[in-house]
């Protein structure tokens, strides 16, 4: 088998989270750092039906809810861009950074690297279109950086790679 082991000790393993602005034709990439978590949620709908001449309900699947949902620790140049006080909707992603593509309602184009980095090492990639949505930033005298979730709200499906 070959399990995937994106936890600290394994040398080589990771889970790479990159960003693109899908206006942006200069494929400029962002990549997040900081990671502490990360859900990839694909969830079909079901259709849910009962009919007289059954004791039993029927059901199919329709479509489906995909959403990435992760919390990082909140790096300043990735989080407002390095340039986010002059960014607009079409601009890189390092300008941008993930509060821009959130504040100004931009598709991203994420890619999601799962699997080993080392010498051979390979992996999967899941990747799709999507908005940043769910920002709520925090931090307490206990956890003294600032830490946020962010979910990304897929656009149509994933693509496995």
């Amino acid at each position: 088998m070959a399990y995937i082991y994106p936890s600290p000790g394994v040398t080589g393993s990771e889970v790479t989270l990159s960003l693109e602005n899908s206006a942006d034709t200069g494929n400029d990439s962002l990549t997040i750092a900081g990671l502490q978590d990360m859900t990839i949620n694909a969830s079909n709908d079901v259709f849910t039906w009962e009919q007289l001449d059954s004791g039993s309900k029927f059901q199919i699947a329709t479509t489906a809810t995909n959403s990435v949902a992760m919390n990082l620790v909140v790096d300043q140049t990735t989080f407002f861009g390095a340039d986010s006080d002059s960014a607009d909707s079409t601009d890189t992603a390092t300008n941008l950074g993930i509060f821009g593509f959130s504040r100004l309602k931009s598709k991203v184009e994420f890619s999601i690297f799962l699997g080993k980095t080392d010498a051979g090492g390979a992996g999967k990639t899941i990747s799709g279109e999507g908005y940043i949505t769910g920002l709520a930033p925090t931090t307490s005298a206990g956890e003294p950086v600032w830490v946020t979730p962010i979910t990304i709200t897929v656009v149509g499906d994933y693509t496995i790679a």
